[in-house]
């Protein structure tokens, strides 16, 4: 069953859960001992990424005082906050604004989908590292009380073998990259394959456990070959808890069933489908149904309930130029908008009744915005200078909007928001920056991500 082969990182994540539990955890426990893990906030982030760039002007930033060509195409919305409009098709979401904080002035220039999307995701640091690789370099690779993996990715295929099967899209690059650090901490994607998740269950013999006792220590001393961290050798308390961390079952937050048909069916995606018309008139409509996007978000939030500090949630489509194969910005948004509002305003809406609102931060967002002006196939082309976000959750001051645009919403009419802001903003909710500051042993590259940037002010 172990296959272990040294830079192929699914050989290690063969094992199963030991691969979690073992490769960091022994280290990890003795060094939080030590150190109180006081840097390390009770908190979680679940990042979802709008792959192709989602329109600001549909979303959250209508801007229906400019000509018809330019505004809003769905009309707008009002808000929970007076004063405030969200585009027409997002009356959920309207609803929640309150637990919201809208960026309307994110700007960082780049108009093209691979530099934008790795620059987004990796919040403009220039390691090249996604936020979840450089959070799970500081933290650790796993949870030291589950096992679970500390940075995850949640595809489409990851929820359902219904899903593998419609081939849906999924640009697991763009949203895992590592840059300089050790492709150890490229995030985990349960959809790699049936056997990594089969495996975390430990549907092991009781008379086995010695033998996968052996094989921690093993893979302890091994994990010590390829990690940079630093932290010191295992002693006997820490490896017996970790090999205990084994035995609780991580799978069992990959296990949707556990949850009540009600909160199936308020996540419940499944139905936006896109007609057959949008099928046959381009290749897109196959691509890009939204119709796992709600069980990603459920998915999501099981997962930072049991442990695991970075979820990104993909979800593609928004890449409307229209013509011959791409959505216009009508038939895309017609089953794209209904799928994002109902599914993250559950989410906003479940993680406030669990209590949970302080400890996950909720992103929104993607790798930029769309042209001010609709092209003559009916679509938005890229646009860098002006890009959607918004925050919910995380101990941040919500229920606002900061910034705004030009009349045209081409730019920011207020002071721009950076890429880096963003990582900022993200790394403080994550970490107390002070003690992260005096207490961890970080490279200066990485110390002058996290510490010395400046998060977005108006939400601390």
């Amino acid at each position: 069953m172990l296959t272990i082969s040294h830079g192929h990182r699914r050989g290690f994540l063969k094992i199963g859960t030991a691969a979690f539990g073992g490769l960091t955890l022994s280290s990890l426990l003795e060094a939080r001992a030590a150190s109180g893990g006081s840097f390390l906030r009770d908190r979680a982030v679940v990042v979802l990424n709008l792959q192709g760039g989602p329109t600001q002007f549909e979303t959250f930033d209508p801007n229906m005082q400019a000509p018809r060509e330019i505004r809003s195409i769905t009309g707008e919305i009002p808000t929970a906050l007076p004063g405030v409009t969200f585009g027409g098709t997002l009356p959920k979401m309207a609803a929640v604004a309150d637990s919201l904080a809208v960026i309307r002035s994110y700007r960082h220039g780049i108009s093209s989908h691979g530099p934008a999307a790795m620059h987004v995701m990796a919040g403009g640091n220039p390691t090249g590292a996604q936020m979840g690789s450089i959070y799970s370099r500081i933290a650790g690779l796993t949870d030291p009380q589950s096992g679970m993996p500390r940075n995850m990715l949640v595809t489409a295929h990851a929820v359902g073998d219904e899903f593998k099967k419609k081939k849906l899209y999924t640009n697991v690059g763009r949203l895992s990259q590592t840059g300089t650090l050790p492709d150890v901490y490229r995030p985990f994607d349960p959809s790699a394959g049936g056997e990594i998740v089969d495996n975390m269950k430990l549907r092991i013999a009781r008379n086995r456990l010695d033998d996968r006792r052996g094989l921690l220590t093993g893979l302890d001393s091994l994990r010590r070959q390829y990690s940079d961290t630093g932290l010191a050798d295992a002693s006997g308390r820490f490896q017996q808890q970790a090999f205990d961390v084994l035995l609780k079952g991580v799978a069992r937050a990959f296990d949707l069933g556990q949850e009540s048909p009600e909160t199936l069916a308020r996540y419940d995606t499944s139905m936006m489908e896109t007609t057959d018309a949008v099928k046959k008139r381009n290749s897109y409509g196959a691509m890009f149904s939204p119709v796992a996007l709600g069980r990603q978000m459920l998915f999501a939030r099981r997962l930072v309930e049991s442990g695991c500090g970075f979820v990104t949630v993909g979800n593609g489509g928004w890449d409307m130029h229209g013509g011959g194969k791409e959505f216009r910005v009508d038939d895309g948004l017609a089953t794209l908008l209904p799928a994002v509002d109902k599914a993250a305003s559950a989410f906003i809406e479940d993680i406030e009744q669990r209590g949970l609102s302080e400890k996950i931060l909720f992103v929104i967002t993607g790798e930029f915005g769309r042209t001010p002006r609709i092209n003559k196939n009916g679509g938005r082309d890229h646009w860098g200078n002006l890009c959607t976000l918004a925050f919910a959750g995380g101990g941040l001051k919500t229920g606002q909007v900061v910034g705004r645009s030009d009349r045209t919403g081409s730019r920011p009419g207020s002071q721009p928001i950076s890429s880096g802001q963003v990582l900022s903003t993200i790394m403080h909710s994550l970490f107390d920056i002070g003690q992260l500051r005096v207490q961890a042993d970080l490279p200066k590259e990485l110390e002058q991500i996290v510490v010395n940037q400046q998060p977005i002010a108006e939400l601390f």
